[in-house]
């Protein structure tokens, strides 16, 4: 008998055959976001629990906002009782954990909770035979989601296990990282394109508005990129680069080396002055990109905490007139309220979106929360009714606790306001019906990111994709990377579902 309720809920061709596999054998899912992933998770644990009937599940996510959501969903569509289908964070008790665990029939957790429990013996996999791991491409490096299916393989008796993700990476080490740690035997990705997909699709139209720096910017930024070529031409010329023009990763990558090479042994006068020519290099380049991307009141609020510090690197910087020069310059700006246009531009398109569609529901994303403030405020004093959605406190300004976001996506999703400006948070799984449109403020260089934020729109009704764009700057350079590099991503996840997983590590970890 099935444990599954689905009502008028009917599974899509593709989420049947998906479903198939998944049950099979452990498989990495790569769907968009909006196409039912967590349905495909739903298929496969109900045929684990009918053919293992005395065995729990366990659902992982890494926020609270989507635990909840799986749980409502396992609620929803499953006739198992709503008593024995518990939702775990870290804020509740061990102890209460504990008793908890021995009820559950399906437990849905964060995966940091259940990685403690587990260390600590509050928790033992034996009986549990599947774990979806949601936005599996987290599963790199030190994060809960490896350890947890490394007890999962040496505890179970009956592993099965599932990743879900709308993007793993663009990477073959990191695509073959997440599989390598997941044990992951088989890929199974859509796109809207195929066959057994594109009926189910919505349209999405997409829209690029490019905007110019204004004239009044771009003496600051002249002097910041005179600063930045110093530090770069000393870098290159001391070989600690290759090129003239490295990119912010490679200046990251080189700043890891000189701090390793430091610390052990090479405390040498040219290992300390690349320390702070390549720390040096990386503040300047954030602060032209808030200059080109964000607006000249941030770039002010940044220079000004720089020349504050008591740091070296900092006070190092501060010693070149042309920084204070910068600094005096974007102040003058900043009060003249001299505005980034897309600031402006962001209003104008939420306005004619609402004026087409009074009853729409837009999603603005910016990458700084203090963009995201900036944002909101200017939508209210334009007569528009807006929230937004952000992560939990952080060192300076406030956040929103779990339940404040659960709440905000609410009011959200019933229709209370129609704009919701995001940082990052709303990027991940967040459970938002009929978008009708996305606003990309400024561009993400990732196409995990990219993926995200798109696919919160076209779900249910057809939608549009608005990138703002600053021109011949990091923004533009962001937005061609990201197409990039999501081309390459799927072109390597097709390959592995066709010709299947080439294997790493100890072959008794894939029996």
């Amino acid at each position: 008998m099935s444990v599954l309720n689905l009502g008028s809920l009917e599974p899509r061709e593709y989420q049947k055959n998906i479903a198939k596999t998944a049950s099979e054998k452990n498989t990495l899912v790569v769907l968009p976001t909006g196409m039912g992933k967590t349905l495909v998770s739903l298929l496969v644990a109900g045929d684990r629990l009918e053919k293992y009937p005395d065995d729990k599940i366990i659902i992982l996510s890494p926020t609270k906002p989507l635990s909840t959501q799986h749980k409502t969903t396992f609620e929803s569509f499953t006739k198992i009782p709503h008593e024995q289908i518990i939702l775990l964070t870290g804020k509740v008790r061990p102890e209460d954990r504990t008793e908890l665990y021995k009820k559950a029939k399906i437990i849905i957790a964060t995966p940091q909770t259940i990685e403690n429990d587990l260390e600590n013996s509050r928790l033992n996999l034996n009986g549990v035979s599947f774990i979806v791991f949601d936005e599996a491409h987290r599963t790199v490096k030190e994060y809960s989601y490896s350890y947890v299916a490394k007890k999962f393989r040496l505890q179970s008796k009956n592993p099965l296990i599932l990743g879900l993700t709308a993007s793993p990476g663009a990477t073959q080490e990191k695509i073959q990282e997440i599989c390598d740690n997941l044990f992951i035997k088989a890929v199974e990705i859509r796109s809207e394109s195929d066959l057994d997909v594109e009926k189910y699709v919505q349209p999405v139209e997409r829209e690029n508005i490019y905007v110019e720096i204004p004239e009044e910017f771009k003496k600051t930024k002249v002097l910041l990129e005179e600063v930045l070529k110093d530090d770069l031409h000393w870098l290159k010329e001391h070989h600690y680069t290759f090129t003239y023009k490295p990119t912010k990763k490679m200046l990251l990558d080189t700043q890891r080396k000189v701090i390793g090479s430091y610390m052990h042994g090479s405390k040498n006068f040219g290992a300390f002055w690349a320390i702070m020519r390549v720390a040096g290099a990386i503040k300047i380049l954030h602060a032209i990109e808030l200059l080109e991307t964000q607006d000249i009141g941030f770039l002010y609020d940044f220079l000004k905490r720089l020349e504050k510090s008591k740091k070296k690197t900092d006070t190092r910087l501060f010693k070149d007139p042309r920084m204070r020069e910068a600094v005096k310059l974007s102040e003058e700006l900043s009060i003249s309220n001299v505005e980034h246009p897309k600031l402006g531009k962001v209003v104008d398109v939420t306005k004619n979106l609402l004026g087409k569609k009074p009853d729409a529901k837009i999603i603005v994303f910016a990458n700084y929360r203090a963009t995201v403030d900036k944002i909101n405020d200017l939508l209210k004093q334009a007569g528009i009714k807006s929230e937004i959605l952000i992560g939990q406190a952080i060192k300076e300004g406030k956040g929103l606790t779990q339940q404040q976001q659960v709440e905000v996506l609410k009011r959200f999703n019933e229709g209370v306001f129609p704009a919701l400006i995001c940082s990052s948070i709303g990027e991940e799984g967040l459970d938002v019906r009929e978008v009708h449109a996305v606003i990309f403020y400024d561009q993400v260089a990732t196409e995990i990111r990219r993926i995200q934020r798109g696919g919160r729109t076209g779900r249910t009704v057809p939608g549009k994709i608005i990138h703002l764009i600053t021109a011949g700057t990091t923004d533009e350079a962001y937005y061609h990377a990201s197409i990039r590099k999501e081309k390459k991503m799927k072109g390597m996840l097709y390959k592995m579902k066709e010709k299947g997983i080439k294997r790493k590590g100890n072959l008794l970890d894939w029996v």
